[in-house]
């Protein structure tokens, strides 16, 4: 999945809309070389919009690198790729601009990117 299907997984989820209720923000997610910027209000996905972008204009940005947001989306990532703040830890992630809407929203950032991870294959009966 990639972050074109935010919207779809997050604003039908009454839990996420729940912890985003106060959330307004426009972030640029970089992922490698790629990047798209999410428009969220209240706790919604508005838009997202796929880069390259000129000169983009945004509260938050989020940038990860590409492996590390590959073993994020696996379905059972490994430690240390398992959660953004052990990216963060691990400087495979890097936050930019005002962090106040991702620190005051930090549950709704790590459930909804989580959101994205395939699911594991289930063992058949």
């Amino acid at each position: 999945m990639t972050p074109e299907d935010l919207p779809s997984l997050v604003n039908g989820n009454p839990m996420l809309r729940r912890w985003g209720r106060f959330l307004d923000a426009d972030v640029l997610l970089a992922v490698g070389t790629e990047e798209w910027m999410l428009r969220l209000r209240d706790g919604a996905v508005e838009s997202v919009r796929h880069g390259p972008f000129l000169m983009p204009s945004w509260t938050l940005a989020i940038r990860i690198e590409l492996e590390a947001w590959q073993a994020f989306l696996s379905p059972e990532p490994p430690p240390g790729r398992h959660d953004l703040m052990a990216l963060l830890r691990g400087r495979e992630l890097r936050l930019e601009g005002n962090l106040h809407p991702f620190m005051s929203h930090l549950l709704w950032f790590k459930a909804a990117l989580a959101t994205l991870r395939s699911q594991p294959a289930r063992a058949a009966a």
